[in-house]
């Protein structure tokens, strides 16, 4: 069967990875949102802090003999521990500064991670092996799918979607709404703002180690692969909406998936349908998707 001359096996297979290429864009862009919304800083950083955490998994492993399972959990919390050390002794100062001082600085923080570890290992890739429970796959009828590739959806979405609820529908999400908006009327009750505020730069920034795990056996482990889809994330940030939780991760794996089928009909657009899409929103709807027109 064909759609539009295409086989509809080439079609759901693509289709497919985008789906997973959209997963680790709705991660990624979800920590930018988290960072953006709630502190209103612009985080150049994130790739690197990405990139960070898949080499953190692969030392681990490499050097100290750690299962995969264990560094998916202590690579984004070493990275969060980093983030927090950032946040509290240099980042916290810009605040009341305008963006440009917030974006040049974590762009400084991207150079000097990238340059540290490019002095270590070069820019090569590190073999990242997959996971033995997660090895093989299963044949779909139209396509063969990994489960390694199965299991990064799956655990994208319960982490994207569980970050989203805790933050609009809990009591802790309310407080951290407020105390961006409104800090000194939530620390009369009691509550330590400044504290808030360095917690979730932290979880913000191990949202990234954490797709970094979850992307290192799938692409090579290498100091230049956050800087290859940080411009990438920040599109589907501006397209979703600055600081709209639901909309970088809607706009993340729609995105994947419109990539994929770009593949299909115009290999060759595939790496700039993501900024055509992005500069047609912003002509339309300038705060983006989801956005708060102002």
């Amino acid at each position: 069967m064909e759609i539009f001359g295409v086989p509809l096996q080439a079609m759901m297979s693509q289709l497919l990875l985008g789906l997973v290429n959209g997963s680790f864009y709705a991660m990624l862009s979800l920590g930018l949102a988290v960072i953006f919304g709630l502190l209103n800083v612009i985080n150049f950083s994130h790739g690197a802090l990405y990139m960070l955490g898949a080499f953190l998994a692969w030392m681990g492993m490499t050097y100290f003999g750690l299962s995969y399972w264990t560094m998916l959990v202590l690579a984004p919390l070493l990275v969060g521990v980093l983030g927090i050390i950032i946040e509290k002794t240099m980042l916290r100062f810009l605040y009341k500064l305008d963006h440009l001082y917030g974006l040049l600085f974590t762009f400084g923080i991207t150079l000097i991670i990238e340059g540290v570890l490019r002095s270590f290992y070069g820019v090569s890739g590190q073999r990242f092996e997959t996971p033995e429970l997660l090895s093989g796959g299963n044949d779909l009828g139209f396509m063969y799918l990994p489960n390694y590739r199965a299991w990064v959806v799956v655990a994208s979405l319960v982490v994207c979607f569980g970050t989203w609820f805790m933050i609009e529908k809990t009591k802790l999400g309310a407080y951290l709404r407020a105390g961006t908006e409104n800090p000194k009327l939530v620390e009369a009750f009691g509550i330590n703002v400044p504290l808030m505020v360095t917690l979730t730069y932290g979880f913000g920034v191990a949202l990234a180690g954490f797709a970094g795990v979850l992307a290192a056996p799938i692409i090579q482990v290498s100091p230049l692969m956050g800087s290859n889809l940080i411009i990438v994330v920040f599109a589907v940030v501006v397209i979703g909406g600055m600081g709209s939780i639901m909309g970088s991760i809607l706009t993340g794996l729609g995105l994947g998936v419109i990539e994929g089928l770009t593949r299909v009909f115009y290999p060759a657009g595939s790496a700039t349908v993501v900024f055509v899409v992005m500069v047609i929103v912003l002509l339309l709807r300038p705060a983006g998707l989801f956005g708060k027109e102002k």
